[in-house]
């Protein structure tokens, strides 16, 4: 019986590889999203097995959850935004700790059409990936997405978020 698909093929296609090439690798990923508010989980438990690979997801998108889920400071926030990479990075890290993943991505930022600043206007998604045990450099990307509209910049989101899933 033919499922039908709940994401762009696009998406999907990256999907199954992140699930692939992960499971090959033995590795076990978490994801925190904000912004994308679980399509990156959903992309990811679309592809058959994808339980060998996800460990878990949260949806952090008030700056509460954020505190409270994923361990990010009251300070990070308030210094730097939720939209900023201290803030991705805390809730990579908070993420680790409270999963079995071996790579956490966390992905934040302001998909309109409102929110925008002149400082972080519509577009402005930031991503962090951080590994565990420190077998990788801790990395941090801020991303202007031209998009039509929020959905758009979502799925331009989760397709970077996804692609920060794969192995190097």
């Amino acid at each position: 019986m033919d499922q039908g698909a709940l994401l762009p093929h696009d998406i999907a296609l990256l999907a199954q590889r992140v699930v692939d090439e992960n499971a090959t690798a033995g590795r076990k990923v978490v994801v925190a999203e904000s912004c994308t508010g679980g399509l990156v989980a959903a992309a990811l438990t679309e592809i058959p097995g994808s339980s060998a690979v996800l460990d878990r997801g949260f949806v952090t998108y008030s700056n509460d959850a954020k505190m409270q889920m994923l361990g990010v400071s009251s300070e990070i926030i308030e210094t730097f935004g939720a939209v900023s990479i201290a803030c991705v990075w805390a809730m990579a890290q908070g993420a680790l700790e409270r999963s079995d993943a071996d790579v956490a991505v966390a992905i934040s930022g302001v998909a309109g059409p409102g929110g925008g600043t002149q400082l972080k206007p519509v577009g402005t998604v930031v991503f962090a990936r951080a590994f565990r045990n420190g077998e990788g450099e801790p990395e941090g990307e801020l991303k202007n997405f031209d998009g039509a509209n929020r959905a758009e910049i979502r799925q331009q989101a989760t397709i970077c978020a996804l692609e920060l899933l794969l192995p190097n």
